[in-house]
């Protein structure tokens, strides 16, 4: 669950890609003092996340291999934020998949998908990507600076915000505003 200093929809974001950042530099992605070192250096723009170019070169490393699992067989593109769900098709959204993933996954988010225990063990490209892809479209709503608690009756109805339990907040509450 995120620290204390996770108040806002940004913040929320920048903790899980500090998580990243902090598995790149480490090989854990829960180095708590690196990661909390990230978040702020996000949240005051000392250091900002990859481009979409620097995902699409890691990405074409192996570009006939399955984001998720590492198969070879009968890729597709898959949505991270499906289209059901209001995914849009752009460049941060897709990822190249094989089959038995994509129907796995389904309607599903990524973090949904493989539930909050692996929420440290996703594709950094896929992660990365789809977090940035959570951020403009937060960013174009104007619900960046929602807190955790205003974010809530979007999605859970108040279900993982408790008034003493803010740490209860989660990145399914993210994914909950988008639909099920």
């Amino acid at each position: 669950m995120p620290p204390p200093a996770v108040k806002t929809i940004r913040d929320l974001i920048y903790w899980q890609y500090a998580a990243i950042m902090t598995g790149a530099a480490t090989g854990r992605k829960n180095e708590w003092g690196l990661r909390m070192s990230f978040l702020m250096k996000l949240k005051s723009g000392e250091i900002s996340w990859s481009t979409s170019v620097a995902e699409w070169l890691l990405e074409m490393e192996k570009p006939g291999v399955c984001i998720y699992c590492g198969g070879t067989d009968a890729l597709t593109t898959e949505h991270i934020l499906p289209r059901s769900r209001g995914g849009e098709n752009v460049t941060d959204n897709v990822v190249r998949v094989c089959r038995t993933c994509n129907s796995s996954k389904g309607s599903k988010g990524l973090y949904e998908w493989k539930g909050l225990d692996a929420k440290n063990d996703h594709s950094r490209i896929a992660e990365g990507k789809y977090l940035k892809y959570l951020y403009s479209r937060f960013e174009r709503e104007g619900k960046l600076e929602l807190t955790l608690r205003e974010m809530c009756p979007c999605c859970l109805k108040e279900k993982c915000v408790e008034e003493n339990h803010p740490e209860k907040f989660t990145l399914y509450c993210m994914e909950g505003h988008f639909g099920k």
